[in-house]
């Protein structure tokens, strides 16, 4: 009887969660936190909470058996996406019947979490669903729908788990299968040995286990947390990952924040163990200080022509020309400072305006010398006369700093990484010839022992090598790049770039791009060609007997409406020669802040791909100290799908002229 009448109210209860739905938007950065998976959550839970878009977090969290690391990001306010890789201590790396010396250590793996707020919280609790591991082999596999609501300093959080969040001892029968038999059972194994989706998993099993919990906020800098942990502990189904027999059906834990953006985390989790968590978490909207216009320094003698060189070129905008006629004022510029178009307008509005011009100004806006954004006609050009012109001249410019470069999931070892001293110069010869170059130097990485050779190098071996050239990187100052770049618009909205040099880390070539794109459009598409030929080992001029011609045809649309988002979807042949397309969606934020996604499908076969089946990924690109933290994560390094790693292309060049998502 009891338990009907607990299955009732479940049923009712997510008959609710379903049918108040509502707009969504964002919660509180400083009560909240992200729990041992990278998720903001509890302790093993997730809640209904949310941090506002552009909000970023890495979490190191040391458990039994399993230690992980976590990559959080917000692209939007109502979506929560991380990327995890982690270390189970008590299973091996490779089934017992195989005698590598890389079975000896403990098993590696990585995969994908992602969580959707369906409703924020007004007189019905916030509500969310979400998905563990939900591309990966399923060690983690995990589904689940919650809601939260909060009075004063507490926080509730009600919700149910399937998969590895299904390991309750009181369970229920799964409310989905109400609606459709296909819920009933959940499918067993991996399509493709994991490293893809599998649909047919989520949400699916005849029961499902109810959790809860709470965290009360004690003050501004501590959060106390208790959970009904429902972790399946018992490695049934497809996950392999068994925990200690669980002495308690609930964890406790406790977070301090050391300040707005460190915190500390002990729990006790399931009455067997004491775990601890590192959370880094930014808001850059907090910390992001949008550009001030900044008045030079001018001379009682200065013209006000003077004066607007001087305010410009003190804002990092370069001036190439002014002509005046009766009505307006010209402007031929040249900048690669602001990325916001809006910005741009702002500096010329305060810098005239400073300087006493009181005409309205037209403006030709070049970089690189492309032209990309002009409102001077030809008969204003034929009515104007010349007021100044800058003589050509070259330019060089340099700038070295530390850059972090991680390599996960290595079988030799948890974690590979480096922490490097680059320097990036910038020659310029003319206004649209350019010699750039990048130089590496290892103050400290631990790659010396990277030995174990790709499983699967089909159909060519172009990236699945990278430890040949990682175990390289101690061996004093090395070339990362060092390029000839040539700019030419020839034609009104079409756009030519011509390459030459060390493009990359592993290759070297020469190659061209065309773009057509149309000024403060929302779409452009272009074609790129190369020749490119692999670099040897060290680093050097040198190369292997690797070389292949690549040809991509580009096409890239920016939608301004209520969800903005970049998107990028490429055909054509890639490094290692197979055929595909690349479909990419990105998320960029006007403090530079960026954040993607992208999957890639050629003409491999799923079985030749192997593990992973396709190439997949996301990216990032976190603007601290410079570029401190630019990465792209891959599940896995396979060989199709692969891409030339571009210094910039047209399409980046010209796109800082269009309004930030």
């Amino acid at each position: 009887m009891l338990r009907i009448l607990v299955n009732f109210f479940y049923k009712i209860y997510f008959a609710l969660l379903i049918s108040f739905t509502s707009l969504v938007y964002s919660d509180n950065f400083d009560t909240n936190i992200y729990n041992n998976h990278g998720v903001v959550g509890l302790i093993n839970s997730p809640t209904a909470r949310f941090y506002n878009e552009g909000v970023y977090g890495l979490t190191i969290y040391d458990g039994t058996p399993d230690q992980k690391m976590t990559l959080s990001a917000s692209p939007f306010d109502w979506l929560e996406a991380s990327i995890f890789y982690t270390r189970v201590q008590n299973i091996p790396y490779c089934p017992q019947t195989e005698q590598y010396d890389f079975c000896k250590q403990s098993l590696k793996d990585k995969g994908f979490n992602l969580k959707i707020r369906l409703k924020e919280e007004g007189i019905m609790p916030a509500i969310a669903v979400g998905l563990y591991d939900f591309a990966g082999t399923g060690l983690h596999s995990s589904e689940y729908i919650v809601a939260t609501y909060g009075i004063k300093n507490i926080d509730m959080h009600f919700g149910l788990g399937w998969g590895q969040l299904n390991g309750s001892s009181q369970k229920i029968t799964n409310p989905l299968t109400y609606i459709s038999d296909s819920f009933e059972s959940r499918p067993s194994g991996n399509k493709g040995g994991g490293g893809q989706f599998d649909p047919d998993k989520y949400f699916s099993s005849a029961t499902t286990s109810p959790f809860y919990g709470i965290s009360y906020s004690l003050n501004n800098k501590t959060l106390l947390k208790i959970e009904r942990d429902v972790i399946n502990t018992l490695g049934s189904g497809d996950s392999q990952l068994v925990y200690d027999k669980r002495k308690s059906d609930y964890s406790f834990g406790l977070d301090y924040s050391v300040n707005s953006n460190f915190t500390i985390g002990a729990s006790y989790e399931r009455g067997n163990y004491l775990s601890i968590k590192f959370v880094y978490k930014n808001n850059p909207k907090k910390t992001y200080k949008k550009y001030e216009y900044q008045p030079a320094e001018t001379e009682v003698s200065d013209t006000k022509y003077d004066k607007l060189i001087k305010n410009l070129e003190n804002n990092g905008i370069g001036v190439n020309k002014i002509t005046e006629s009766a009505q307006f004022i010209g402007l031929d510029l040249t900048q690669f400072t602001h990325n916001d178009l809006r910005i741009i307008e702002e500096i010329i509005f305060e810098a005239s305006a400073d300087a006493g011009i009181n005409k309205n100004i037209k403006k030709d806006l070049k970089i690189a010398n492309l032209d990309a954004y002009n409102e001077i006609d030809q008969s204003f050009d034929r009515n104007s006369r010349l007021i100044y012109e800058r003589n050509p001249s070259r330019k060089f410019e340099s700038s070295t700093g530390v850059q972090f470069r991680p390599f996960l999931a290595s079988r030799e070892e948890f974690f590979k990484g480096a922490f490097l001293i680059e320097n990036n110069s910038e020659y310029v010869i003319r206004e649209n010839l350019f010699f750039t170059s990048n130089l590496k130097y290892s103050i400290a990485d631990n790659f010396d022992d990277l030995r174990f050779v790709p499983v699967d190098t089909f159909p060519a071996q172009v990236r699945s090598d990278v430890k040949q050239y990682l175990k390289n990187m101690d061996k004093g100052i090395l070339i990362g790049r060092a390029q000839f770049d040539y700019h030419i618009t020839p034609k009104t909205n079409h756009h030519l770039m011509a390459t030459a040099g060390i493009l990359e880390d592993m290759y070297s070539g020469i190659g061209m791009e065309y773009l057509y794109y149309k000024q403060l459009s929302n779409y452009a598409f272009g074609v790129e060609l190369f020749k490119v030929k692999k670099r040897d080992y060290d680093w050097g001029f040198g190369h292997l007997d690797y070389e292949n011609t690549i040809l991509i045809s580009n096409f890239y649309y920016r939608n301004y409406g209520s969800v903005p988002f970049d998107m990028k979807i490429s055909a054509g042949e890639y490094l290692a020669g197979d055929i595909g397309s690349t479909i990419e969606f990105s998320r960029t934020f006007d403090n530079g802040v960026k954040f993607g996604a992208f999957a890639t499908f050629t003409d491999v076969s799923r079985d030749d791909f192997g593990e992973g089946s396709f190439d997949k990924g996301i990216f990032f690109n976190i603007p601290i100290y410079g570029d401190l933290i630019t990465y792209t994560w891959r599940p896995l390094t396979k060989d199709p799908g692969a891409k030339l790693v571009r210094r910039h292309s047209l399409h980046d060049l010209l796109v800082r002229f269009r309004e930030i998502n």
